[in-house]
């Protein structure tokens, strides 16, 4: 007796029961791993700085045929919010920092700062700063806050803005104290044309002018004008001797000078001539500007601004009293530490009781090509990748950077109420994969009993 022919099914066919069970399988891992994201959520939602994570699902298909379809499943890659903000939190510490816009602090870990180890760069959106025992600004969870620091003129110059090149923890020390010294004068009053007219006695009109030294301390530079009457019947002479006298080095004055003013119709009252005297040598006075680079004295500098040729805005003489109008000057003295300041520029100034401000550092904003792309740290702390691409630092508020937000937080993004509603679809997810599991393993038992 001849068996009869028996037409097996090619490769591939008869795989239908078992790819719905790999597709079940899947989608218990999928949903599963979506569930790990919204408990994570929901865990930081008070959390400052966090930023939400989900999945995205993308699914998998094997080689279609026109009688058959075989699932290919489901497959999950876990996303990282990085570019989404959250809301900006008031708060009561100038140091506590937050980006309005787009962007990232630098940071490093404190116990490289404090071993002197090579310091990795880290960034955050936001942070909770405070000194720690060495004056390091620094965050709960361990990071120390990077930025280019001031040089004793108070200038920042970062020498690269790409990378951690010039970057250095931000430490605020040695600021109980501080003095300003004092580096201009500007004086703006009015001379009394009439004491240059003939037959006038003499005079000699004084202002006094306290400026500050290199130590804090209090010093009084003298400007003394000497009217010098016409030689005789006629035109006023509208000449007057200035001189300079600090009182640090002595009665001898440091800068003199004869002066003139224009008396002419439209030109009345404007500085004319500036010919000086004493010292001997270069001359001091720029007749631009306005500036007297004075000598060195009480160990330090000083520029005095007694206004431009052909001009009222410093030294004038007109018919009238001698009026000092303003006298603007730089400096103070020294004086206590009252507290920190950072603009929306992300400058860092102590500020002293005397109002006199130092920066210190400067605070920069860095970006990369895809925040998503950066890979997720602890402490809501993030590090660059090759997916995100290079870090490059601005100064706040530049390019695509936002500013600086001082005494401030950013809230964590999750969304509670939304988090919830994923919660109750991907736990019904979750149970419709597991009934396809249940049944295809009800349909196998019903193969495997067509056996008996």
């Amino acid at each position: 007796m001849v068996a009869p022919k028996v037409a097996y099914p090619r490769k591939g066919e008869g795989m239908g029961i078992s790819s719905a069970l790999n597709a079940g399988v899947m989608g218990l891992n999928v949903n599963a791993s979506k569930l790990s994201t919204i408990s994570d959520n929901i865990a930081n939602s008070e959390t400052k700085g966090y930023k939400r994570a989900s999945v995205e699902f993308s699914s998998l298909v094997l080689t279609e045929r026109v009688t058959s379809y075989d699932a290919g499943g489901v497959r999950a890659t876990p996303v990282r919010e990085v570019d989404n903000r959250g809301a900006i939190l008031s708060t009561r510490n100038a140091t506590d920092l937050a980006i309005g816009g787009s962007g990232f602090f630098p940071v490093t870990d404190v116990t490289e700062v404090n071993n002197g180890g090579a310091l990795p760069l880290k960034l955050v959106t936001t942070g909770s700063f405070r000194p720690n025992a060495e004056g390091v600004l620094t965050t709960p969870t361990g990071f120390a806050l990077m930025g280019w620091p001031a040089d004793a003129a108070g200038v920042v110059a970062p020498p690269n803005r790409e990378g951690t090149a010039g970057l250095a923890p931000v430490k605020i020390e040695n600021l109980a104290l501080a003095a300003d010294p004092s580096t201009t004068i500007g004086l703006s009053l009015n001379l009394p044309a009439n004491a240059t007219a003939f037959g006038e006695p003499v005079q000699t009109l004084t202002l006094p002018v306290e400026y500050f030294d290199t130590l804090g301390g209090a010093t009084t530079l003298t400007a003394q004008f000497t009217s010098q009457p016409a030689a005789a019947a006629g035109p006023d002479s509208n000449a007057w001797r200035l001189s300079f006298i600090d009182s640090a080095t002595g009665p001898a004055a440091v800068f003199e000078a004869d002066i003139t003013f224009d008396d002419t119709p439209g030109n009345g009252g404007e500085l004319l001539t500036v010919n000086q005297i004493a010292p001997a040598g270069p001359a001091l006075y720029d007749p631009a500007t306005g500036l007297i680079d004075m000598p060195v004295f009480s160990a330090q500098p000083l520029t005095i601004n007694i206004g431009a040729l052909g001009t009222t805005e410093g030294l004038q003489q007109l018919a009238t009293d001698f009026t000092p109008i303003n006298i603007a000057k730089t400096g103070s003295p020294a004086s206590t530490l009252s507290g920190i300041a950072i603009n929306d520029r992300g400058i860092l100034e102590a500020i002293f009781d005397s109002g006199f401000r130092r920066t210190l550092f400067q605070i920069p904003v860095g970006m990369v090509q895809n925040p998503n792309g950066m890979r997720a740290l602890d402490g809501q702390a993030f590090a660059i990748t090759r997916e995100s691409g290079p870090i490059f630092f601005y100064d706040a508020g530049d390019g695509p950077t936002g500013t600086v937000i001082s005494s401030a937080l950013e809230e964590s993004t999750t969304d509670v109420a939304e988090e919830l509603t994923q919660l109750i679809k991907t736990q019904r997810a979750y149970s419709s994969n597991a009934k396809i599991i249940q049944t295809v393993d009800e349909m196998l038992q019903e193969t495997t009993n067509l056996k008996r």
